[in-house]
């Protein structure tokens, strides 16, 4: 007699794009490990995983109403003012997430920064690489108040080794360790190709609004400088795709992970924000690339400064960007790949009570 499959809640936070596709690899790792996973986001996070994932059930969640200010020195403010109602979706989470694990029978949780998707009567799993909060001067604080809610989980999952040379830093190294940490090593949903180059140049855009259309905008205005093949995709997703062609740039709205694969493994060079899940992507392929952080988002900052110094891949302001800026990768070696394979099975003893 066949044993029913185990049903796990996979529930990224809607930021973006990166922690949607980060979680693409252990949707698939539950599948070939003979789980069932659920699906749960809200906005462009849940469309993108409903694309990926058309055969899988999907829920909603509430919106944390995370917007970008205009201008990045706004960032920690527009963050506060949003704060009351990011409180009220992690307590309406909190409620529903009660509700699905009777629903839907759920033997696991998987949380990739959705702070109220826990529970004490199942196994809850958290993901984060950042054990620290970086604020400004209000880092030793926003650290302190998420690591308490690591707390309340069985176990944080953090995507990156545990020794140097590593990807996050201090992000995702403290010294006060906390009990329920695991190294996991970089999630990925790419894979290196033997293929042939076809454009001297990706540009791959990602984040909340409005700062994705911001760059955008900039740069298309620099393409016609660029003397080569481009590949630009926008991160706007939408129900139907759209590709046009202006010049030496061939423009889509999104595209899927195999089209994304494919692109990436094509590209000379990448043109990008220095997220983390698009940092750990271009490990996994060994990529050379350009950095360009939102602005007044200390985390990405601080990566790109990271990774700058130790002379891996250079990056530029938003604001004082210019095409020629792209010359300097030549000097850097950009990024490697760290050879660390996720032994899923024995992570997902966890949802067996081992």
């Amino acid at each position: 007699m066949e044993t029913k499959k185990k049903n796990i809640l996979v529930a990224p936070l809607n930021w973006g794009l990166g922690h949607a596709t980060r979680c693409i690899p252990i949707i698939e790792a539950l599948e070939n490990n003979g789980y069932n996973p659920i699906i749960a986001s809200d906005g462009v996070a849940l469309q993108m995983l409903k694309k990926e994932f058309p055969h899988l059930k999907s829920l909603e969640l509430p919106s944390y109403h995370i917007e970008y200010a205009k201008n990045g020195a706004f960032f920690k403010w527009k963050m506060l003012l949003n704060a009351p109602k990011m409180l009220e979706a992690i307590y309406e989470e909190r409620k529903i997430v009660k509700n699905w694990i009777k629903e839907f029978e759920l033997s696991g949780i998987i949380s990739d920064n959705r702070l109220g998707v826990h529970s004490k009567k199942i196994p809850s799993v958290f993901i984060t690489h950042q054990l620290k909060v970086l604020t400004g001067n209000t880092t030793w604080i926003s650290s302190k108040m998420h690591q308490q809610i690591i707390k309340k989980f069985n176990q944080c999952w953090v995507p990156d080794v545990e020794t140097k040379p590593n990807l996050t830093g201090k992000l995702g190294h403290i010294d006060n360790s906390i009990k329920n940490i695991k190294y996991i090593g970089p999630l990925s949903r790419l894979h290196k190709k033997p293929v042939e180059q076809k454009f001297d140049l990706m540009v791959i855009l990602s984040g909340p609004e409005p700062q994705r259309t911001m760059l955008e905008e900039k740069l298309q205005n620099e393409m016609p400088f660029y003397d080569g093949n481009v590949i630009f995709i926008k991160g706007k997703i939408e129900p139907q795709q759209k590709i046009e062609e202006i010049g030496n740039v061939k423009y889509y709205n999104f595209m899927n992970t195999e089209e994304l694969e494919n692109t990436f493994n094509e590209s000379e060079i990448v043109l990008c924000r220095s997220g983390y899940t698009t940092i750990m992507d271009l490990a996994q392929l060994g990529k050379k690339a350009f950095f360009i952080p939102t602005p007044g988002q200390y985390e990405q900052e601080y990566l790109a400064k990271k990774l700058k110094k130790e002379g891996l891949v250079p990056f530029a302001r938003q604001n004082d960007f210019k095409i020629e800026n792209l010359n300097q990768i030549e000097m850097f070696k950009g990024l490697k790949n760290f050879g660390t394979d996720i032994t899923w099975n024995k992570l997902f003893c966890l949802f067996e009570g081992k």
